[in-house]
């Protein structure tokens, strides 16, 4: 998600600290077994756009002065919450029976499900192991939470598959804990550990939070629509497996008679092809990418002031490139 900026020790110092999270990320993940240390390495190659980590940095530096550095701790909540992330994918992979992620085969793909399932734990559990160097419990109790509440919302997600009655707030509250969690905490940990105040920090949790809902959405969206070339991943997997989406929920919400019929028919059929024609001719499509980019204005307009001008720029550009990405 990083860029060329124009406040160039801004850049300098956000590459700085995502280069320290991600020394930090393999240290932690080093294994004294060969066989660990391959998939570990296989698993680095997710890492793509650094979102949830260049959050910590960019929210921490938003709450320095210039010239301020930020703090070890910043770089271990960094490698910290991409090493959990890293663990959902390399579940959700499993879940899905994906076979690509990142242009590659996924980890369920080569060594099977029962090695990608302790991989995901494995993750886990190194960046619970990482974060106990953070010094206030605080910060490990949030995080803890956060996981939870991922959990959870992936839970209900499973608990609903195949539900062709499920409805756009329930849809909305899986999203926000299984995607928004991790990354409102990115932001709010960010700011937190640079000093920023209570309403302030939790101002940046439901931006972040915002973020990841969007975010979702706009995956939702390039599930429905992309091809695997261009997102680097497999798709078509939310139908196939069942998962009701925004697009397909706003679909059915908007249809009578025939129409939904066909929809619903559609859907249970995993019938990819006739249900996009569906959803582009009813507007469902237009309505989810609308909904995203509402999100994410709501999101910029509640965000708090900071110390720093160019980074709280970023942050903006950032929430608008959430929605404008095509992977």
């Amino acid at each position: 998600m990083s860029r060329a900026f124009p406040d160039t020790a801004l850049a300098a110092d956000i590459a700085a600290g995502l280069a320290r999270a991600e020394t930090l990320f393999e240290s932690q993940l080093s294994s004294s077994f060969p066989a660990v240390n391959d998939l570990c390495r296989h698993v680095a190659r997710y890492r793509g756009k650094m979102l949830r980590p260049t959050l910590v940095i960019v929210s921490g530096l938003a709450f320095t002065e210039d010239g301020e550095t930020l703090s070890g701790e910043h770089d271990v909540i960094a490698a910290t919450v991409e090493m959990i992330h890293m663990s959902t994918l390399v579940h959700d992979d499993v879940l899905d029976e994906a076979e690509i992620r990142r242009r590659g085969a996924t980890v369920n793909h080569l060594h099977g499900n029962e090695m990608a399932v302790m991989l995901g734990d494995y993750l886990i559990s190194n960046a619970f192991h990482l974060c106990s160097r953070v010094g206030d419990p605080a910060l490990n109790l949030r995080l803890g939470e956060v996981t939870n509440t991922l959990c959870e919302g992936e839970l209900v997600q499973l608990s609903r598959r195949h539900d062709l009655t499920l409805d756009e707030n329930t849809y909305f509250e899986i999203v926000r804990r299984k995607t928004g969690a991790l990354v409102g905490v990115s932001c709010e940990l960010g700011a937190m550990l640079a000093g920023a105040d209570a309403s302030a920090s939790a101002a940046m949790r439901l931006f972040g939070e915002s973020l990841g809902v969007a975010f979702q959405i706009q995956d939702d969206l390039l599930d429905l629509l992309g091809d695997e070339q261009t997102v680097g991943k497999s798709i078509g997997r939310d139908l196939e497996k069942g998962k009701l989406t925004l697009p397909m929920i706003m679909h059915i919400a908007r249809t009578t008679g025939a129409d939904r019929s066909s929809a619903l028919r559609a859907i249970e059929a995993k019938d990819g092809a006739a249900l996009r024609t569906m959803l582009m001719r009813s507007g469902a499509i237009e309505a989810a990418r609308a909904r995203a980019v509402e999100i994410v204005e709501d999101a910029k307009r509640g965000l708090p002031a900071t110390r720093r001008t160019h980074s709280r720029e970023l942050l903006l550009e950032l929430a608008d490139r959430v929605v404008a990405r095509n992977s």
